[in-house]
Order: structure tokens, then sequence, then C-alpha cells
């Protein structure tokens, strides 16, 4: 039961990686052009 566990567990944080690696340029482009339009 424990290597299933495991397995679900890292399933989830692979998942939780690959929406990172998406999120945080994306937000920080976001963030960019908040600035850009606030300084003009």
């Amino acid at each position: 039961m424990a290597a299933n566990d495991m397995e679900s567990a890292k399933s989830t944080y692979d998942g939780f990686i690959a929406s990172l690696k998406w999120a945080v340029p994306l937000i920080s482009v976001i963030t960019l052009v908040v600035i850009v339009l606030i300084a003009d």
C-alpha cells in the first residue's frame, strides 16, 4: 500500500512541477506588463 501512495504522490508532484514551469514565467510576464502600463 505504501508503494501505491508513493506513486500517487509522485504523480501529483510531477503535475505540480509541470504547472509551476508554466505559471512562474507567465506571472512574471503579466507582472512586467502591468508595471510598464502603470509607469506610462
